[in-house]
C-alpha cells in the first residue's frame, strides 16, 4: 500500500502536532512501553490531552485508565499503539469507530517478517476508517520544536529546538540507529534538528508524506533521508521537487550499490543499469543530493545550512604548504572537483599584497608569511571569495601555538562579512586540541571547523555537484516522436528488428537485408559488396555469438550460401527449437572505437540511459555511465568525457579522434525513444561503432526488448 496523498500535510500534523493522544494498551507496570511514553509525554511538558486505554483499567498518573477503546471520546488526533501485532488489527477497528485521525503502531511481525497479508489487512482497516497509519515496525518520532518524544522505548527528556538560532534539518530515517548518530552529529556543529522520524513498514503514511510535510514546515531549513526502500517513488519525487521549490535540500542515502548484479537477462544494459543505478540517477536528475556515506551526508548536510545557495564553479584552495598544493591537486581530480585559475585581476592584487616569494594561483600558498602577518589570512581568503571564478573556499592550515589559531582566526573573519560562497575551515593535526578561545569564536561566529581536509573537500564536492544539479534541471533535450517504427512483439526483438527501429531514429546502421535462404544470401551480398558479416535471426536467440551463429567477413557469394547453411546448423546444435527468421547480411562496418548505448526502464524509477565503452569486455570493464533520458546532446559529450577510457576518444597511439558528438545524439534519441514509447523497458547498442570525428556512427547489432503483457 502506499502512503496518504502526498500534499495533505494535515494528516502528517495529527502525528506531530496532536492535540490529543490516547494510548492504546496501557499497562501500569514500570518500564512497561505504555509507561515509557506517559513519561515522554509528561516530561517534555507537552499540552496534548492524553487518554488511556487498558484491559486491567485503574488510574495511572491520576488518569483513569479506560478499559475499552470504545470509551474514547470522539475524534482523537493520535492513537498511540503498544499491543502486540495480533491485537492490532481489532484495535484499529475499534479506532476507526471513534474516528481517530492518526495511529502508530510500534509492534513488528509484519510485512518485515514475511505476514504481508497480516499488515495489509491493518492498512485496509485504517484507510478505510479514514486513519493516518504510521508503521508498523517503527520506533517513533520526535519533534524537537513543540516537545513531543513519542518513543517506548525508555522516558527522555528532549532539548527543544531554539527556532531561528541556527538552521535546522528535519531527519526521516528508516534505520533508528542511523537517525539518532545523524543527529547527534549535526547538533555538534549547530545545526538544529527539529524532527527525527523512523517510518518501519510504512504501511500507510511514509518517506513521501514527511518530506512534504517539513518542505512547508518554515522552521525547517533542510531534510535527510536515509531509506533502504522508497517505496512510493513517484510521490517522494513530488514532495522533494516542492521542497526543492522551497529552498530546502533534500539529502538522501540509500545503501545497495554493491549489493548482488541484478539478473542480466538478456543485454549488457540490463547488468549494468540495475536498480539502485537506476534509482540514484533518476533522483539526482530531481534535484536530490544523493551521497553514499555518513560522513559526507554530515559534512554535507553543514556546508548546506550555513551557505545555502550551492556553488556552480569550483573550488579555491589556501594553504600554508606548497605540498599540500600537490595534494589538493590531485585528492580533487580524483573526486571530481576542480579547481579554477584565478582572474588576473586576483592574481594582480594577490601579487601586490604578498611576499615576493608566494606566487598568487590556486591552490594559493601563503607560505609561512602568516605567522608573521596574520593578516594576509584576510587578504587570501577575500581574494579567493571575490574571484568570480571561485564558488567556494576551503582552508586548510596548521597552527604552531594556540594563539596563532587564534590570530589566523580573526583574520580570516574580517574577510567575510557579506560573504554567501560555501566556506570551510580545515585545521590540520588530527585530534590536536584547540584552544578554547578559537573554539567559542568560531561557534559565535558560526565558522564550519573541521579536522580533516579530505572530508572538507569531499563535502565541498558534493555542494558543487548539487548547484551544478539544480543548474541544469532546465536544461532539457526537446521531446521527440519517431514515425516509421516498426511494430513490436512482446519480449526481445531480432535483431533486424531492431535495426529496422534505429533507422526511424536516423540511426546509422551497415546496408544489408535479411535472407530467408542461402540463395538470397548470397544476392544480398553481391548487392551490398564484399566483404560482408552474417548473423542468425530469432527473438529467443539471445546470444548469437556464443551459438555460433556470427560470421564475418565472408568474402563472396559461394562462402555466402555455405555460410547461411552453417549458421543455421550451428544454431541448430547450440539452441534446439529455435525457429529463425531468417540471416542477416551486412556490408563489413569500417574500423572505429566500439562504445555502447543502451536504456533501461525500471519497473519503479522509470527510463534511464547508459553509454560506455562498449565490445564484449563491457561487464567486466564496467566502465559506464548512467544518464537520465531527458539530458541534453551536448551534456551527454560531457558525460562521455567523463568515462575512465575517455582518452581513447581523442585518439590512441595513432587511432584519430573519434564522432563522440555523433554517439551522444544516438544516445539522446534512445532517451526520446524511451520516453514517448513506453512499451520499451530494454535497449542495447553494442558496438556502436564510432568512426573518425565528422564521420558519424554505425550500430553493429541492436536489441530491443519490450514489456510482456
Amino acid at each position: 500500500m502506499q502512503g496518504i496523498v502526498v500534499g495533505a500535510p494535515p494528516a502528517v500534523e495529527y502525528f506531530v502536532r496532536p492535540k490529543s493522544i490516547a494510548i492504546i494498551g496501557f499497562s501500569s507496570k514500570p518500564s512497561s512501553p505504555g509507561r515509557n511514553i506517559l513519561a515522554n509525554i509528561a516530561q517534555n511538558g507537552h499540552p496534548a490531552e492524553v487518554y488511556l486505554v487498558g484491559r486491567s483499567g485503574g488510574e495511572a498518573d491520576g488518569r483513569t485508565v479506560l478499559t475499552d477503546i470504545d470509551m474514547l471520546p470522539i475524534g482523537v488526533d493520535l492513537a498511540i499503539f503498544t499491543l502486540p501485532g495480533d491485537g492490532v488489527a481489532e484495535a484499529m477497528a475499534a479506532c476507526a469507530r471513534r474516528k481517530v485521525r492518526a495511529a502508530i503502531v510500534f509492534a513488528a511481525g509484519f510485512a518485515e517478517m514475511g505476514e504481508r497479508a497480516k499488515q495489509d489487512e491493518v492498512a485496509r482497516i485504517a484507510r478505510e476508517g479514514g486513519i493516518a497509519l504510521l508503521g508498523p515496525n517503527c520506533l517513533g518520532y520526535t519533534n524537537f520544536i513543540d516537545g513531543l518524544h513519542v518513543g517506548f522505548v525508555a522516558a527522555v527528556k528532549i532539548q527543544k529546538m531554539v527556532v531561528g538560532r541556527d538552521p535546522a534539518f528535519a531527519i526521516i530515517s528508516h534505520s533508528g540507529g542511523l537517525m539518532s548518530h545523524i543527529r547527534q552529529g549535526l547538533e555538534q556543529r549547530d545545526i538544529c534538528v527539529g524532527y527525527t522520524v523512523n517510518t518501519g513498514n510504512e504501511a500507510g503514511a511514509g518517506i513521501a508524506d514527511f518530506v512534504d510535510f517539513f518542505a512547508q514546515d518554515e522552521r525547517i531549513n533542510g531534510i535527510i533521508v536515509y531509506v533502504e526502500e522508497v517505496r512510493d517513488p513517484k510521490g517522494f519525487l513530488a514532495a522533494a521537487a516542492r521542497a526543492r521549490m522551497a529552498g530546502k535540500p533534500v539529502l538522501m542515502m540509500h545503501p545497495g550499490r554493491s549489493a548482488k548484479a541484478q539478473e542480466a537477462t538478456m543485454s549488457h544494459t540490463g547488468a549494468l543499469a540495475g536498480d539502485h543505478a537506476a534509482m540514484r540517477t533518476t533522483v539526482s536528475r530531481a534535484g536530490i543530493l544523493f551521497i553514499d556515506n555518513v560522513d559526507e551526508l554530515i559534512d554535507t548536510a553543514e556546508i548546506l545550512a550555513r551557505f545555502p545557495k550551492a556553488p556552480t564553479q569550483g573550488a579555491g584552495v589556501i594553504t600554508f604548504s606548497g605540498a599540500f598544493c600537490a595534494i589538493a591537486h590531485d585528492f580533487c581530480e580524483e573526486v571530481g572537483l576542480d579547481l579554477p585559475p584565478l582572474s588576473r585581476e586576483t592574481e594582480s592584487a594577490l601579487r601586490a599584497a604578498l611576499p615576493v616569494f608566494a606566487t598568487p594561483r590556486n591552490p594559493l600558498d601563503l607560505t609561512t608569511a602568516p605567522v608573521w602577518q596574520p593578516d594576509l589570512m584576510r587578504v587570501g581568503t577575500k581574494a579567493l571569495l571575490d574571484d568570480p571564478a571561485i564558488g567556494s573556499v576551503t582552508i586548510s592550515i596548521t597552527m604552531a601555538t594556540p594563539q596563532q589559531g587564534v590570530s589566523y582566526l580573526n583574520a580570516i573573519l574580517q574577510a567575510l562579512p557579506g560573504n554567501e560562497k560555501p566556506f570551510v575551515l580545515s585545521l590540520l593535526g588530527d585530534r590536536t586540541p584547540l584552544p578554547p578561545e578559537f573554539v567559542q569564536s568560531a561557534r559565535d561566529n558560526r565558522i564550519i571547523v573541521s579536522r580533516s581536509a579530505d572530508r572538507s573537500l569531499r563535502a565541498m564536492t558534493r555542494v558543487t555537484e548539487y548547484g551544478r544539479s539544480l543548474e541544469g534541471l532546465a536544461a532539457k533535450a526537446p521531446a521527440q516522436t519517431f514515425a516509421g517504427l516498426p511494430a513490436f512483439g512482446q519480449g526481445p526483438q531480432p535483431e533486424w528488428l531492431g535495426k529496422q527501429a534505429l533507422r526511424a531514429l536516423g540511426v546509422a546502421t551497415p546496408p544489408g537485408d535479411l535472407a530467408r535462404n542461402a540463395d538470397d544470401a548470397a544476392a544480398i551480398a553481391a548487392r551490398i559488396g564484399f566483404p560482408v558479416a552474417m548473423k542468425a535471426q530469432a527473438a529467443d536467440l539471445a546470444h548469437k555469438t556464443e551459438a555460433g551463429g556470427v560470421m564475418l567477413n565472408i568474402a563472396d557469394a559461394e562462402v555466402a550460401r555455405a555460410a547461411f547453411e552453417t549458421l543455421c546448423a550451428n544454431v541448430a546444435r547450440a539452441q534446439a527449437g529455435v525457429t529463425l527468421d531468417g540471416v542477416l547480411v551486412e556490408k563489413m562496418s569500417k574500423r572505429g572505437l566500439e562504445l555502447l548505448v543502451g536504456a533501461r526502464r525500471d519497473p519503479r524509477w522509470g527510463p534511464v540511459i547508459l553509454i560506455g565503452l562498449g565490445g564484449t569486455l563491457i561487464e567486466a570493464i564496467g566502465d559506464v555511465r548512467i544518464l537520465p533520458p531527458d539530458l541534453t546532446q551536448e551534456a551527454i559529450v560531457a558525460e562521455f568525457r567523463k568515462l575512465k577510457t575517455a582518452r581513447l576518444l581523442d585518439g590512441f597511439r595513432g587511432a584519430p579522434a573519434v564522432d563522440v558528438e555523433a554517439a551522444a545524439q544516438v544516445a539522446s534519441r534512445i532517451g526520446a525513444l524511451m520516453l514517448s514509447e513506453l512499451s520499451i523497458v530494454e535497449i542495447d547498442i553494442n558496438p556502436l561503432m564510432a568512426h573518425a570525428k565528422g564521420e558519424g556512427v554505425t550500430a553493429l547489432d541492436a536489441l530491443i526488448v519490450t514489456r510482456k503483457e
